[in-house]
């Protein structure tokens, strides 16, 4: 039988949790059906780093990385199936982009509302120019992958010939089954996230303020830096090999969000981080959270200030309610958001394009 040979163009290596979760770790499962995977990260983990450090990338560093993807689309036609981030060339022109994909069917892999940088910018010459070039990659894909409905819409108004909902999810073999609730005066409460998602945090300090004149309890930050004073804060680093337990430590799980366009095409991946360790949740009702969330089962989505401080107080005070829904949501996790359900789907997506 022949082998499937799958280039994947990623925008990161495994430090971009976009990369990390919906290319890298589906690799092995792939692998194990008979399908070769070669990566080719546009931006490596030593970039990210830097621009993390620094606030931006070097342009000396980004031509050497465009050159570095250029040279791997040259050599396209050796594969079967182009397996695309986002974007193979951002910020190149659509007919450009097009002649480097040409001869190779391609899938288009979405987990954020990427097209909004071009259609929603400030610039009238970037909407004029690049306005509906992520349309133009979409109406000729074979198969878009989109992490929430909102993506989903888009693909199928641009035309797309294939567009599958597929979620973004968790290994579960990386997530144990049981948690043990703290009875603690001062529970935990977490957010995971990095350096360009800490702004949705800050955005709720005032509510986190009040919410510990009326019960004690620690913010436990992964992945960010921030100063909140008024909230006992507790900054951990991220990474791959830590992030599961510093999760599952934790007693309740937050995600808030602001209500916009971009935010709208977010896939709740930390939710699903919180239910795999069985935490419950309280989330901003934007977008995937709405989807994610089982209100009252699951966790709460808040709305308010108000809300949010009373729904995170019942938590606080409620082990048992803590417990149930930490089930809840785990249960939730392993019918629906976990690499061992969709994985085989994605096997057979691959098989059907090359096809």
């Amino acid at each position: 039988m022949k082998v499937l040979k799958v280039l994947a163009l990623t925008k990161y290596g495994l430090m971009g949790a976009s990369s990390r979760v919906r290319f890298f770790q589906y690799f092995p499962c792939l692998q194990q059906a008979g399908i070769q995977i070669t990566v080719q990260p546009l931006l490596s983990d030593e970039l990210l780093l830097a621009r993390y450090q620094r606030g931006a990338y070097g342009w000396w560093t980004l031509l050497r990385a465009y050159a570095c993807r250029l040279r791997a689309m040259l050599q396209r036609h050796r594969f079967d199936v182009l397996w695309i981030e986002k974007e193979a060339l951002p910020w190149w022109p659509l007919s450009l982009e097009r002649a480097f994909l040409r001869g190779v069917p391609y899938v288009l892999d979405y987990d954020d509302a990427i097209f909004h940088n071009y259609d929603l910018s400030s610039s009238s010459w970037v909407r004029r120019l690049y306005g509906r070039r992520i349309d133009g990659l979409m109406a000729e894909a074979r198969l878009i992958l989109a992490g929430n409905r909102y993506l989903t819409a888009r693909a199928t108004t641009a035309g797309a010939e294939h567009v599958v909902h597929f979620p973004t999810v968790v290994d579960l073999a990386r997530y144990a089954s049981k948690h043990r609730y703290s009875v603690a005066a001062r529970p935990r409460i977490v957010w995971i996230g990095s350096p360009s998602t800490v702004p949705y945090l800050l955005e709720l300090a005032d509510t986190l303020v009040a919410l510990t004149r009326r019960q004690p309890f620690t913010l436990r930050v992964i992945g960010g830096a921030l100063s909140m004073p008024g909230v006992d804060v507790e900054l951990m680093d991220w990474s791959a090999e830590t992030e599961v337990n510093a999760i599952a430590e934790c007693d309740i799980g937050i995600m808030p969000l602001r209500d916009s366009p971009w935010e709208q095409g977010k896939c709740a991946y930390k939710l699903i981080q919180y239910m795999a360790c069985g935490l419950p949740t309280v989330a901003s009702p934007v977008g995937a959270n709405c989807d994610v969330v089982v209100e009252g089962e699951t966790g709460f989505l808040a709305d308010t200030p108000s809300v949010w401080v009373d729904m995170l107080v019942r938590l606080l005070c409620d082990v048992a309610l803590r417990q149930r829904l930490g089930e809840a949501g785990r249960a939730r996790v392993e019918a629906l958001y976990c690499v061992q359900q969709t994985a085989p789907r994605l096997v057979q997506l691959f098989s059907e394009v090359a096809g």
